[in-house]
């Protein structure tokens, strides 16, 4: 059964959640501060965590800091509607989405189920062999990347982008395709994430000997990856 871990302070809210999550299939653990929760995401045994931003002793941006200092565990932030800084802060320290509150169970168990499908949790036993592009290798049924031959240390979501990008190497990739095949959902209009994930893939990648990045922006269309 796929453990998720709650983490809110709003009791009702929280319960009410939790509720919905195991009433569809879900195994779920509740903790109501952000050290709590860190403490128990670090402990292992879960297959994705959901954060609220607001909350009490450790907010959940400091929360997701220490999950990331330890862990690439799937990671779904909670924020305030229209709080766009808090969003980009958790989609740059790792976050693998974010849905602003409030929302409906239905949607939180539909963004789950998409991080999990992409993240390997829930893959169905779904299996690819090795892809490598230039410096690049990625083994997608491991969930494993190597560059230049060293361990590629990625989020879910970071290796969701990078291994849609490294399949059409060479071919630019709308922005829309890669908001549904790597994050579950469909591209919104102010929606930032893809460019923010984007932001932390080149800088683990660095630039290629030429100084340019290994993906490059097509203005207007999307992203590519260089094949060389």
């Amino acid at each position: 059964m796929t453990k998720i871990l709650l983490v809110d302070d709003d009791v009702e809210l929280s319960g009410m959640l939790g509720e919905y999550l195991e009433q569809e299939g879900f195994e779920v653990a509740i903790r109501h501060d952000g050290e709590a929760g860190a403490a128990e995401a670090l402990a292992g045994g879960y297959d994705l965590a959901v954060l609220d931003v607001m909350m009490p002793r450790l907010n959940g941006v400091e929360a997701l800091r220490r999950i990331r200092a330890d862990s690439a565990m799937p990671v779904l932030m909670l924020t305030a509607k229209g709080d766009d800084v808090d969003r980009i802060i958790g989609l740059e320290l790792g976050a693998d989405d974010y849905v602003p509150k409030p929302c409906t169970p239905r949607e939180l168990v539909a963004r789950i189920r998409a991080i999990l499908r992409r993240s390997g949790s829930d893959r169905g036993g779904e299996a690819g062999g090795q892809l490598v592009v230039g410096p690049l290798s990625m083994w997608p049924e491991r969930r494993t990347a190597d560059w230049h031959g060293k361990p590629l240390e990625l989020t879910s979501t970071e290796f969701n982008l990078l291994e849609v990008l490294a399949r059409n190497a060479g071919r630019v990739v709308g922005k829309g395709d890669l908001s549904e095949l790597a994050l579950g959902r469909p591209l919104t209009r102010f929606d930032r994430s893809i460019d923010v994930h984007m932001s932390s893939i080149r800088h683990k990648l660095g630039p290629r000997p030429d100084g340019q990045s290994w993906i490059m922006t097509v203005r207007g269309m999307g992203y590519q990856m260089v094949k060389d």
